[in-house]
């Protein structure tokens, strides 16, 4: 997803109002006044940037519609597909491409609508048409005719999927995809209710009252760059297995303010700094972790003239000390990685860890990366490199900006470095428009599949935010979303050889899988978080007293 987004633990940190540790009268007066309430308090380091299904690419967005809106599917706590609007599980042709899905009659939208087939039509639809401008539609390319209808060669209304009667939809795909329930559960594919969204026009999802939800959670206020906060959606079909009354995000993106918050009582799950961690380790809350997603550096070859010198991009690559950089600055589970892929994600036919069969010359060698640099040098005539590195806002992205910019500047002499650092939504925009030159961003993913990953660089994608064109990759990616599904081991290694391709050109320079440490207070319960998808579902979740 566009999961340049946000990993839980930076962008979504769960916290409980209850009473736990810590001293202070004001700890004492919480507990006292929020006892039995059953309210949370999460710390988000970033606003939202739009609730329109059609429109959002960020994990923070992602994460609040999965606690306010609600799919054909959803995931369980094993990340496997169960039913959401579905009543059960879709009935398939033989060829596995005509999907007939029942609704259930119950499910309402917050103001007392039913969801209906057409519901997931119309947002289809709405997604898939040029207009919209959807950087997410790509992943609907699976359906019959969505990529056509994306590039304005057929109409939306010849999109393979059908409302046979208010309860009864069926899809056409292309393929028989073997992870598509999953993808179901993905925030693109949620319903709209189209009277509502005509009505709020372009003001649609940006303000609490200008969305519409059929989730667990409705978004009751929206305070820009504050707070927002989530109540029980009183029309919800399941609304008895929903326990939180109330849940409110503060943005808060200093760390330090947030241990403080914790130490206090005011939080129950805080996301730790490097410096922070040997401090917490040995209390009973203290919890690390790798997850399903990895960050890396975009070289923006069409802005930047010698960024197209791959001799250039290959030097600075294997110019950063990775292994130091999460030892020192990050110090949270996270591993430095020379692929784009995380490991311990999926494995395939063979029961191998996909990344093992991934090449990869990415690794940091600083006398190979001063010999490729002085190669660079004399292709493009020049000793003296200025780059504006983007990055995040939040108070340890400079700091992390800056080893990698110390890094770079002593083992490449003659390139410097200067930090941009931007609010996310900003940040998100700029390299949407692909205006910025280096770029610190991230992946997360969408689906149980590699191709979540590797599909991101195909020529002319919308989320190939670099500039990067290779014939040979996107054949392979094309063979491996159509011909090679019947052939799933050829699949795999096809994959593998996209993404050597990728690296072997040093189109990105992967950094890391990210890790997360944090304290999180035992009485908060049966909070489910994702590899994929929404970080994180609190349907059922709750704090014991």
């Amino acid at each position: 997803m566009k999961k340049k987004y946000a990993l839980l633990a930076s962008l979504t940190v769960v916290s409980g109002l209850a009473a736990c540790s810590g001293n202070g009268e004001n700890k004492d007066n919480q507990s006292q006044e929020s006892k039995g309430k059953q309210e949370l308090k999460l710390m988000s380091i970033s606003d939202i940037p739009t609730l329109d299904t059609s429109l959002a690419t960020d994990m923070v967005a992602f994460n609040v519609m999965n606690q306010t809106m609600e799919g054909l599917y959803v995931l369980d706590d094993k990340d496997k597909a169960k039913p959401g609007v579905a009543e059960g599980a879709p009935e398939k042709s033989k060829d596995g491409r005509t999907w007939t899905v029942k609704l259930r009659k119950d499910a309402k939208w917050s103001n007392g609508e039913p969801v209906t087939a057409n519901d997931f039509v119309y947002s289809w639809r709405r997604t898939l048409t040029p207009e919209t401008g959807a950087e997410y539609a790509y992943i609907m390319y699976d359906l019959k005719n969505a990529e056509d209808i994306n590039l304005g060669k057929k109409k939306p209304d010849e999109l393979g999927v059908k409302a046979l009667d208010d309860h009864t939809l069926q899809i056409e795909l292309n393929t028989n995809v073997p992870y598509f329930q999953e993808l179901l559960a993905f925030g693109t594919f949620l319903p709209q209710n189209q009277k509502f969204v005509e009505k709020q026009g372009k003001n649609f999802g940006i303000k609490a009252d200008t969305a519409l939800y059929n989730g667990p959670f409705v978004l009751s206020e929206w305070n820009v760059e504050k707070n927002y906060v989530l109540e029980p959606n009183k029309n919800y079909w399941d609304k008895d297995k929903v326990k939180l009354k109330k849940v409110n995000y503060e943005v808060i993106k200093d760390q330090q303010t947030a241990a403080n918050l914790y130490s206090t009582g005011a939080l129950d799950v805080v996301q730790l700094a490097a410096e922070q961690v040997n401090k917490y380790k040995n209390e009973k809350g203290f919890d690390a972790q790798l997850e399903a997603r990895t960050y890396f550096i975009r070289f923006n070859q069409d802005k930047v003239p010698e960024l197209k010198n791959k001799n250039l991009r290959l030097a600075l690559a294997k110019s950063i000390d990775k292994e130091s950089y999460v030892k020192n600055l990050l110090n949270n589970g996270s591993k430095a990685t020379d692929v784009l892929t995380p490991s311990e994600f999926v494995t395939g036919p063979d029961g191998k860890d996909y990344v093992d069969g991934v090449k990869s010359p990415l690794n940091y060698d600083k006398a190979e990366a001063k010999k490729l640099y002085e190669q660079a040098k004399k292709e493009l005539g020049k000793d003296q490199f200025n780059f504006e590195y983007l990055t995040y806002d939040q108070d340890t992205a400079k700091k992390d900006a800056e080893y990698v910019k110390e890094q770079i500047e002593t083992n490449l002499p003659g390139v410097t470095l200067n930090i941009k650092q931007q609010p996310f939504k900003q940040k998100l925009s700029l390299e949407s428009k692909q205006n910025f030159e280096m770029s610190f961003g991230r992946w997360g993913a969408d689906y149980p599949d590699p191709m979540t990953y590797v599909d991101m660089f195909l020529t002319d994608g919308p989320n190939n935010e670099t500039g990067w064109s290779n014939k040979e990759f996107d054949q392979k990616v094309k063979d491996a979303k159509g011909a090679l599904l019947s052939d799933p081991q050829q699949r795999w290694n096809t994959l593998q050889e996209a993404e050597s391709l990728l690296l072997n050109d040093a189109a990105i320079a992967p950094m890391y899988q990210s890790g997360m440490a944090r304290l999180v207070n035992p009485k908060l319960k049966n909070m489910v978080v994702h590899k994929f998808a929404g970080d994180t579902s609190l349907k059922e979740a709750y704090m014991e007293e």
